[in-house]
């Protein structure tokens, strides 16, 4: 079946495995005028293990794509042909691609995805979590408060949660989740679809569990929030008072109460402590 014809081409290239890469792919990227890469390197590697031959192959990356953004949209505008890929995976998740896919569409180019593999879909297909529907976050911060405001937001959407973490800021980013988040499913996934792929399954308030000396590309997914009792009345009245001890406006009381119980909001104790 003939291609069609698009200005940029979004390819996805295999997480590990070089099988995972499909036809439509390699005949996409043996195509493009240029191939648009965030590592060369890595690219030029699978590349020669799969026997795809590129014309040509530039950098593109998250410090020069503002920059070369425009360039390449005149290039495509002359009829130039591109193909984008990231390190592994679907290019643009917590890759690069965004800002040339927005100034492609406000151009009038025509973009086109070659779909496939994605750390994302592949973690939460096999975690056993609830599969749908799903947020996807990207890379937490690294800054303890920041992570505390992050899944903060996140707290009550009533959704799965898939975060990609560097192995050596796993263990306290999982001890920011349970703090914020509380008691839920929780999967680490690493090197998906590699020889060691491996699936840890536990709770988030076990996270301790989880081995510190992990190795790889980690991908992490957590449960929904989990039905519990809500606590009566009388229960948090009396962390009202536990809290009202240590001072502050009762906005910021209700808040730290909020912080202790699950199933009530800020509001709806701040109006327990008026009444």
């Amino acid at each position: 079946m003939p291609l069609i014809s698009p200005n940029l081409w979004v390819v996805a290239t295999p997480l590990g495995n070089p099988g995972d890469l499909s036809p439509r792919a390699r005949e996409v990227l043996e195509a493009a005028d240029l191939v648009l890469a965030e590592d060369t390197r890595r690219a030029g590697t699978l590349f020669k293990m799969t026997g795809v031959t590129v014309k040509k192959l530039a950098s593109f990356h998250d410090h020069n794509e503002e920059a070369k953004a425009p360039s390449l949209v005149e290039a495509m505008q002359q009829g130039q042909v591109l193909a984008l890929v990231s390190d592994a995976g679907m290019p643009l998740f917590s890759d690069p691609g965004y800002r040339l896919v927005r100034l492609a569409r406000q151009e009038g180019l025509a973009v086109s995805v070659v779909p496939g593999p994605s750390a994302p879909l592949t973690a939460l297909a096999a975690s056993g979590i609830a599969p749908q529907p799903f947020t996807f976050m990207g890379f937490p911060p690294r800054k303890k408060s920041d992570q505390e405001k992050f899944f903060g937001e996140f707290r009550a959407v009533q959704t799965t949660l898939v975060f990609f973490e560097r192995k050596n800021r796993l263990a306290e980013t999982l001890t920011v989740a349970h703090a914020v988040l509380g008691p839920r499913e929780l999967c680490v996934a690493r090197e998906l679809t590699k020889t060691h792929e491996e699936f840890i399954l536990t709770r988030l308030e076990e996270h301790a569990s989880v081995p510190d000396d992990l190795l790889g590309e980690i991908t992490v997914v957590i449960g929904p929030p989990e039905s519990v009792d809500k606590p009566d009345e009388n229960a948090v009245l009396a962390l009202v008072r536990e809290e009202s001890a240590a001072g502050g406006k009762p906005r910021d009381i209700a808040r730290r109460v909020k912080d202790r119980v699950q199933g009530w909001s800020v509001g709806e104790i701040y109006q327990l402590m008026q009444r």
